[in-house]
């Protein structure tokens, strides 16, 4: 993600990339050269350079760790979802921002993607009436690295977190008792984090709502979402070839343009801590569930 970010800040005017902590020798020495002062470590890019705000893109279970030592030295902060690991942590990052009174926010760049706004806006607007269901679709074209997937959580903790928060910012609703199943088939058997999962809840206002996540799709990287209501139903392919890079990378740099904003004092467009936290209750609740099963 943070090669991501990178590519998707080269072309903003409002946000630039000054420095960058990355202690990995071989990727350090490849990242691009943009101008950014590159360092071994964290700490000492914090007292090498004078830094607006931080973006962090360490691995999931570094998350906490990582916010509290930035917020700790008065940063603001645009965190990689999922804010950790676990609900516990994401709440504890959470506190500890909201002691501070610092900007932050969590990246979960889905709400910053055009489609996804305008879809928001006809179901706030009720153009398609009361929403009976709707249904999140993420399917990556193939399964991440074995490091990524120590660090990750799982699949739920991982992926779904995006679909948990789109669903409560779409329909604006809250995720009750949950039902999970993990598909029986999988090329390559991980322990704990099947291939393919699928959740089902319903919503605090009745609506139902279906969360379906896989690792494996011939056209790689896929996001959709499909809503249903009393006046109209529409089915929103917001990540899809030809135009799902364009989409993703647009997403990422609105997204830290925004936070760029809101660290200047406007308000907060994104995803809060706590925003984090819910979502990843509901995705510990979609795990543990699958857990049972398995």
């Amino acid at each position: 993600m943070g090669r991501n970010h990178l590519r998707a800040l080269a072309t903003s005017t409002e946000v630039k990339v000054t420095a960058i902590a990355e202690p990995v020798d071989a990727t350090r020495m490849s990242l691009p050269d943009d101008g950014a002062v590159l360092y071994a470590d964290l700490d000492d890019m914090l007292a090498g350079d004078e830094i607006d705000a931080v973006l962090v893109c360490v691995p999931s279970d570094l998350h906490l760790a990582t916010v509290k030592k930035l917020v700790g030295v008065g940063l603001p902060v645009l965190c990689e979802k999922p804010l950790g690991v676990t609900a516990s942590q994401a709440e504890r990052a959470e506190a500890v921002v909201s002691a501070a009174g610092i900007p932050f926010q969590v990246g979960f760049w889905r709400r910053y993607v055009p489609a996804l706004r305008q879809l928001r806006d006809r179901i706030v607007s009720g153009d398609l009436g009361e929403i009976y269901a709707i249904a999140n679709f993420q399917w990556d074209g193939e399964p991440p690295n074995v490091n990524f997937r120590t660090h990750s959580g799982g699949i739920f903790i991982d992926m779904g977190v995006h679909e948990f928060d789109q669903t409560r910012w779409l329909v604006g609703q809250e995720f009750g008792a949950i039902t999970s199943l993990a598909s029986g088939v999988a090329m390559e058997p991980w322990p704990g984090d099947p291939e393919s999962v699928h959740a089902m809840s319903q919503l605090s206002k009745g609506t139902t709502a279906l969360v379906s996540l896989g690792r494996r799709f011939p056209l790689g990287d896929v996001c959709k979402v499909e809503v249903f209501g009393t006046r109209g139903a529409e089915e929103c392919r917001f990540l899809w070839p030809p135009t799902a890079d364009d989409t993703f990378f647009g997403a990422l740099r609105l997204q830290a343009e925004s936070f760029a904003r809101h660290v200047r004092g406007a308000p907060l467009e994104g995803a809060s801590a706590k925003d984090a936290a819910v979502a990843l209750a509901a995705a510990e609740k979609a795990a543990s569930q699958l857990t049972a099963r398995l």
